[in-house]
C-alpha cells in the first residue's frame, strides 16, 4: 500500500498529548505519508504540528462539553475528513466528535482517564465513552486500566497504545548555574516535580509529604515545573506553612532541570505511560512515584512506587533514598539501563502505521 491519506484530531492539550500527536505527524511524514492534524488553533500556536511536516485545520474541540460549538464542530468534520484514508482522534473528546461525524475507519487513542465531574455533567464523559466505544474502529488505551475500560464498554477492538516521550536534548545549562537560579547549594537535596497544576496529580499530598520532610537539615527543596488552575491555591498554601517549594511555571528548559535535579518525584493520582518519568530516566533520576495507570507496568522495575495519596510513604521513599547514597547510586544505574530498553518514536510511528494499513487494507475492520 502506497502512502496514505492521515488525519490526527486532537482536543485542547496541556502537554503531552499535543506533543504525541507532533512526533506522531513528523515520524509518519517522514515515511511519505500526507498528514493533517485538525484540532483548536491554540494547540497549532503551542505544538508547531505545520514545524513537523503536517498541514493543520482549525477546529474548536475543547477539553469540556459545549452543546453549541460542538455541533459546529462535528460538521466541520465530517467535511474535513470525507477523503482521508485513516482517521486517528487522541483523546475520548476528539475521539467522541469524530465518531459523531462518522469519520471511518476511526482510531481512538485514550491518554487519559475520564474527569471526575459533579451534577448534571457527571454522566457526559460515561456518554462520550460508549460513543467511542460503539462507533470506533479501534481503541488504543496508553494504559491496562483504561484498555480494559473500554471493553467494559463494549469496544469492538481494543489493544495497548505505544507511547513515548521525544528525545528533549542535552541540558544547555550546567547544574551548578541552575542550582544556583533555584536556591539550591550544593549540599541541599534538589527535588524535582515536572506536572500540571491540577487534581489529578496529587499535588496536595506532595504539600503534605514535603512538610514531612521540612525538618531535614538541610531541607529538601521541591521544585514544581508547570501551570494550571491550582497554582494560586497552592502557592497560598506554600507561603502559609512555609513549605520548602518553588513553583517554577511553565518551563521550556526541562532537561536542564532534569540536569540539576537529585531526584524525580511524581504523586499523581493516576497517570498514563508518564511520559515524565521516561525523560527523568534518561536523564538517570531516582524516580519515587505513585503506582497507578500505566506506571507499575513501565517503570515498576526501576522506580520506588507507593500508593496513591500516601503522603508518608512518599515521604518515606524519598527520604530512604536520600539516607542511602548506595541506593540512590544503584537507582540512577538501573535508569540508565532501563533509558536505552524504553520504546522509541520510531516505535510509536510503526505501531500506529501497521494498525493504520490493516484497517485501510480491510475496511475499517482488523482481521
Amino acid at each position: 500500500m502506497g502512502d496514505l491519506r492521515i488525519a490526527l484530531v486532537v482536543a485542547t492539550s496541556g502537554g503531552g498529548v499535543g506533543n504525541h500527536v507532533r512526533s506522531l505527524a513528523g515520524g509518519l511524514r517522514s515515511r511519505g505519508h500526507r498528514v493533517a492534524v485538525v484540532g483548536p488553533p491554540a494547540t497549532e500556536q503551542r505544538f508547531g504540528f505545520t514545524g513537523a511536516g503536517a498541514r493543520f485545520a482549525a477546529v474548536d474541540v475543547g477539553a469540556r462539553p459545549r452543546p453549541a460549538s460542538d455541533l459546529a464542530a462535528v460538521r466541520r468534520l465530517r467535511r474535513l475528513l470525507a477523503d482521508v484514508d485513516i482517521v486517528h482522534a487522541h483523546g475520548i473528546r476528539a475521539g467522541a466528535l469524530c465518531a459523531l461525524a462518522q469519520a471511518s475507519p476511526l482510531i481512538v487513542t485514550l491518554h487519559n482517564a475520564p474527569p471526575v465531574v459533579a451534577g448534571p455533567m457527571r454522566m457526559v464523559f460515561p456518554a462520550l465513552e460508549r460513543v467511542v466505544a460503539r462507533r470506533a474502529d479501534l481503541v488504543l488505551g496508553v494504559s491496562a486500566d483504561l484498555a480494559q475500560r473500554m471493553r467494559d464498554r463494549g469496544a469492538r477492538a481494543v489493544e495497548r497504545a505505544l507511547v513515548t516521550a521525544p528525545p528533549m536534548g542535552p541540558p544547555r545549562r550546567s547544574a551548578a548555574e541552575v542550582r544556583a537560579e533555584l536556591g539550591a547549594g550544593p549540599e541541599r537535596p534538589l527535588l524535582l516535580v515536572v506536572a500540571r497544576l491540577a487534581a489529578q496529580k496529587g499535588l496536595d499530598v506532595l504539600l503534605d509529604a514535603t512538610a514531612r520532610l521540612a525538618g531535614r537539615d538541610p531541607a529538601p527543596l521541591v521544585a514544581v515545573a508547570g501551570d494550571g488552575p491550582l497554582r494560586e491555591g497552592l502557592a497560598a498554601r506554600i507561603a502559609a506553612e512555609r513549605l520548602p517549594v518553588r513553583l517554577l511555571g511553565h518551563r521550556t528548559d526541562i532537561a536542564d532541570l532534569l540536569g540539576a535535579a537529585d531526584m524525580f518525584v511524581l504523586p499523581s493520582l493516576w497517570e498514563g505511560p508518564s511520559l515524565v518519568i521516561m525523560e527523568a530516566l534518561r536523564a538517570n533520576l531516582p524516580v519515587v512515584a505513585t503506582r497507578v495507570g500505566g506506571i507499575p507496568d513501565l517503570y515498576g522495575k526501576v522506580a520506588l512506587l507507593v500508593p496513591p495519596g500516601d503522603a508518608d510513604a512518599l515521604a518515606g521513599e524519598v527520604t530512604r533514598v536520600l539516607d542511602d547514597p548506595a541506593l540512590a547510586g544503584r537507582m540512577r544505574d538501573a535508569a540508565r539501563l532501563a533509558a536505552v530498553t524504553l520504546p522509541t518514536e520510531d516505535d510509536t510511528v510503526e505501531q500506529v502505521l501497521s494498525l493504520y494499513r490493516r484497517l485501510a487494507a480491510h475496511d475499517g475492520v482488523l482481521p
